[in-house]
């Protein structure tokens, strides 16, 4: 038995095999190739460009792939969302495809754009923004360097963003937000309703999903006299509770904690201040709720 899977090409295809590697799947990939090796027997690897993913899973063709909600909706792919992973080319969150015109435009908001010209990739969800709207504008698919267009070849367009950095040095401003996304998990509805291959994607879905969990935290181990315990418990934020130990000598104690990574330097100088010693930083790959 082979569960096929989808693996991004492009933009996701490097977040794609640092978050397996975490989950405990080692993918290695080739520039030569579109089918890299993974080191489990059962799982054969395909690269498919993530605009394409939901329709190669609903035709039967993969199993299961990784794809945005975006291209999804967009495909109007009839798959079954496995799992939400909440990750993106940059950083851990969601992505927005925003509604974008030039800075020095008179366009205000989309009801300002009927019957114009608008630029995007995202073409058939674009068309239904804009009827939710009541608003009829002409969309044109867009092969690439998007934010480029307006004013000349577009007035306006619908670009994937996640921090606006791209659109602000191409002096355009967002004046809505069409659609939000993230990655997700897909499957094949005939694949899901087979007993083996649904226990394998649960499987990876436990596991990705603990990967993603840790996305951006560390494991924190210190000792702290008993006395002392009360005055680190107060500094230390956690991901429940910490861990509360009893060391060999009565005397002392061990806390065992989850951080999040950006908070660390401000925490340890006050943890030393409160009484801790022996403070030990170490990476996560999974937590698993």
């Amino acid at each position: 038995m082979k569960l096929k899977l989808g693996i991004p090409k492009g933009s996701l295809e490097n977040a794609t095999v640092d978050l397996f590697r975490r989950a405990g799947y080692n993918i290695t990939t080739s520039s030569r190739s579109y089918f890299p090796g993974i080191d489990d027997p059962e799982i054969e690897c395909m690269l498919i460009r993530a605009q394409e993913m939901a329709r190669y899973v609903e035709d039967g063709i993969l199993d299961a792939g990784l794809t945005g909600r975006d291209w999804v909706e967009e495909n109007n792919a009839q798959v079954v969302s496995v799992a939400d992973l909440v990750y993106a080319k940059q950083s851990f969150g969601k992505v927005r495809w925003v509604l974008a015109v030039p800075e020095a435009s008179p366009f205000q908001t989309v009801r300002d754009l009927e019957g114009r010209i608008i630029a995007t990739e995202l073409v058939e969800t674009t068309r239904r923004y804009l009827a939710g709207h009541g608003v009829s504008a002409k969309v044109e698919f867009s092969w690439g360097a998007t934010e480029v267009k307006p004013p000349v070849l577009a007035d306006a367009i619908v670009e994937v963003t996640e921090t606006g950095s791209s659109l602000r040095a191409n002096k355009l401003k967002i004046i809505d937000t069409v659609l939000e996304s993230n990655t997700q998990l897909i499957a094949n509805q005939a694949s899901w309703r087979d007993p083996w291959k649904r226990a394998k994607l649960e499987d990876m879905k436990l596991l990705l999903e603990g990967a993603i969990n840790a996305l951006g935290k560390v494991g924190l181990m210190l000792n702290v006299r008993r006395a002392d315990l009360a005055r680190v418990l107060e500094v230390l934020p956690a991901l429940k509770r910490p861990t509360v130990s009893p060391l060999s000598d009565e005397d002392w104690m061990a806390v065992n904690t989850i951080l999040d990574e950006a908070t660390v330097r401000d925490i340890l100088p006050r943890l030393k201040q409160a009484g801790a010693q022996g403070i030990v930083e170490y990476p996560l790959n999974k937590i698993v709720m």
